[in-house]
């Protein structure tokens, strides 16, 4: 891991094309910038690990499955 100290409006170059500017420091956080191209995606690391989670979760899931024709007339048996 590269590790790099910068100030504010200080920025860091990824590539050709990447910039990461440090726009303030409030405490102990940071906000930064990031100019990208748009085909480049760009997730918050524990937002994208939650959502992976999620869907694992989701795929062990027991799937329930209906047939609707039957679910049809059953429901057109209590009219």
């Amino acid at each position: 891991m590269l590790v790099l100290s910068r100030k504010i409006n200080e920025a860091i170059l990824i590539g050709d094309d990447i910039k990461v500017t440090v726009l303030g420091v409030d405490g102990d956080k940071i906000k930064l910038g990031i100019d990208a191209p748009r085909a480049v995606k760009v997730f918050r690391e524990e937002l994208l690990r939650a959502t992976i989670d999620t869907n694992k979760q989701a795929l062990a899931a027991p799937m329930l499955t209906f047939d609707l024709a039957t679910l049809k007339k059953h429901a057109q048996g209590r009219e």
